[in-house]
Parts: structure tokens; C-alpha cells; sequence
């Protein structure tokens, strides 16, 4: 399937969607993406504290710029509960990049909010089809029919396995949490795959369920999400972004060696000479260049133009 486009985020950080001193704090936090958080930013929440919580959110939205470095989304209720459209409209306008959207069963849940967010851009007069769909796999049904959902709509421009120590996916696969992840290494490469398969060019992955001192577990198991195929990963804390920034982002030597393969490839092809080696003989693989080395090395500076590193 032809890739969707969408800007690689590193980090997507939630905020209480109803509370301006948290989402002040995201958005100074340098993330690269925002999640003000309607579904559920705190528990117990009456629905007297939701229309609180909308205004909130509003008066959020509405001071953002259209357009701006970083990427705004909100996770909405389910549209099961009857409740999704008044939240739609608390955050629906220029600023808005997209919508988290929780409690995904089938692409029947897609194909609902899609409707949704199509009917409230043309309320508010957002170009239709701009706002984007981020579905969230945190049931056994979403996990198994991942490529389905992402193929629901061509607004789904993210997805990934929203894993968490504690959450619903937790609840929903019985496994018990892990530092090294082990449990969850199925979920997160099944739900990759799938996406991968559906288009999506910048998976995303859930939380890190350890400590939050514990940066060095942090930076273990993102290097091992990001060593699995996965461009950023879900956060619930500020304090994680660089760790997590530094991971998912390449090095200046990735960089310069995906730019000499390029430059030999295309010097070759200009000359019509070749073979290409590259490096020391004893790397095997990597010292005679093919062209998957040039196609990776090439589709890998596209992800570095879309960061910003080159």
C-alpha cells in the first residue's frame, strides 16, 4: 500500500486535556507531539466536570497556532458512549492535528468517528479531511484486527501498540509487566507489521511502565523499540523526552554514512561503474553495496529531512 504522509513524532505526550497548567507544561516541553487528554485526564470525572474540562480544552485550541512545530491531538471518549461529538467541538479548528481514538474494537469504530470528525470540520470550517486519526490497539479485538483498522480511512496517519504496565491493553492480555518487555514483544511486533502493511511510514509505540527515575530502563527499552521498527514512542511525563528524543532520532555518523552510500550509488550510476564497496571488507554484507543498502540508506535521509536533522 502506498504510504500515508505524516511527519515522524518522536514523543507523544499526554496532557490533562482539562487543565491549563498541564498543558502549558506540555507545551513547553518540547515534545513533538501533544495529546490533551478528554477521555479520561482524571478519575473520578462527572460529567459536570467534563463541560469544565471542554472550556479548558477550547480556550486551549483556540490560542494555538495553526500549523505549529509541534503537533496537537486529543483523545476523545469513545464514540460508544454518545459522547464524542461535544468533544469533538471543545477542540475541533486550525490548531488541531489529529484525534487519539480510545477503546478501538473493529474498523467499525473507525469508520464512526471518521464521520464524526467530518461532520464537525465542516461545522467549524476545517478543510475537510485535514484533521488525522490516531487509533489506539488496547484490546485483544483491536490487536488482532490492527491492519483492518488502519485501513478503515485514510485519515489514520499513526498507530502502534498502546502497551502500559497498567492500562486497558494490560487488562484486556492478562500479561504481567516487565522491564525487559518480553511480554509484550508479540503485541508491539504484530501491531508494527500491520501498520507498516496498512502505510503507515512512522509507527508509534505505548509507555514506559518503569519507574520515572529510571531513565536507563527508559533508554533500554526504547532503543529496543526503535531497533524493532518504531519512530517514537507515547509518553505520560516531560522528564522522558530527552532520553527519548536522543533515541529516535539518528546520529550524526547514521547520517553520514547513509549520505556516502547515497553519493557512491550515485556517482555509479552517473559513471555506470561498479561494484560499490563501501568500508572495510570484513563487514560482510555491508562492504559490497547492493541496492537495498542504497534504498534504506536513502528512504533513511528522507527520516532525517522529515526531523529536521539534515
Amino acid at each position: 500500500m502506498t504510504e500515508r504522509p505524516a511527519r515522524p513524532l518522536r514523543s507523544v505526550l499526554f496532557a490533562r486535556g482539562d487543565d491549563p497548567e498541564s498543558l502549558e507544561k506540555a507545551t513547553a516541553s518540547g515534545a513533538d507531539s501533544i495529546v490533551a487528554d478528554l477521555e479520561e485526564p482524571r478519575t473520578p470525572y462527572s460529567e459536570a466536570d467534563r463541560e469544565r474540562g471542554r472550556a479548558v480544552a477550547r480556550a486551549f485550541f483556540d490560542a494555538q497556532p495553526a500549523g505549529g512545530r509541534t503537533l496537537l491531538f486529543a483523545r476523545v471518549q469513545p464514540w460508544s458512549t454518545g459522547q464524542t461529538l461535544k468533544d469533538l467541538r471543545a477542540v475541533m479548528g486550525p490548531s488541531l492535528g489529529g484525534v487519539l481514538v480510545p477503546k478501538i474494537q473493529s474498523p467499525t469504530d473507525v469508520h464512526a468517528i471518521d464521520a464524526l470528525v467530518t461532520c464537525t470540520e465542516v461545522e467549524f470550517g476545517v478543510e475537510r479531511g485535514s484533521v488525522a486519526l490516531y487509533p489506539i490497539l488496547e484490546t485483544a479485538d483491536a490487536i488482532r484486527l490492527a491492519y483492518e483498522i488502519a485501513t478503515a480511512s485514510a485519515r489514520v496517519a499513526y498507530m502502534g501498540g498502546a502497551i502500559s504496565r497498567f492500562g486497558d491493553i494490560h487488562q484486556a492480555v492478562g500479561f504481567r509487566w516487565t522491564a525487559d518487555g518480553e511480554e509484550t514483544l508479540f503485541l508491539r511486533s504484530k501491531v508494527l507489521i500491520d501498520a507498516r502493511a496498512a502505510g503507515i511510514r512512522y509507527p508509534i509505540s505505548g509507555m514506559w511502565g518503569g519507574d520515572r527515575d529510571d531513565l536507563d530502563g527508559l533508554r533500554t527499552f526504547a532503543v529496543k523499540l526503535r531497533n524493532l521498527g518504531y519512530y517514537g514512542m507515547m509518553l505520560g511525563d516531560p522528564v522522558y523526552i530527552p532520553v527519548v528524543h536522543a533515541v529516535f532520532t539518528p546520529t550524526p555518523a547514521d547520517v553520514a554514512y547513509w549520505q556516502d552510500l547515497d553519493r557512491l550509488a550515485t556517482e555509479a550510476e552517473r559513471a555506470g561503474t561498479g561494484p560499490i564497496v563501501y568500508g572495510d571488507p570484513n563487514q560482510g554484507e555491508g562492504h559490497v553495496v547492493h541496492i537495498a543498502h542504497v534504498g534504506s540508506a536513502r528512504r533513511n535521509l528522507a527520516w532525517a529531512r522529515d526531523l529536521g536533522v539534515i
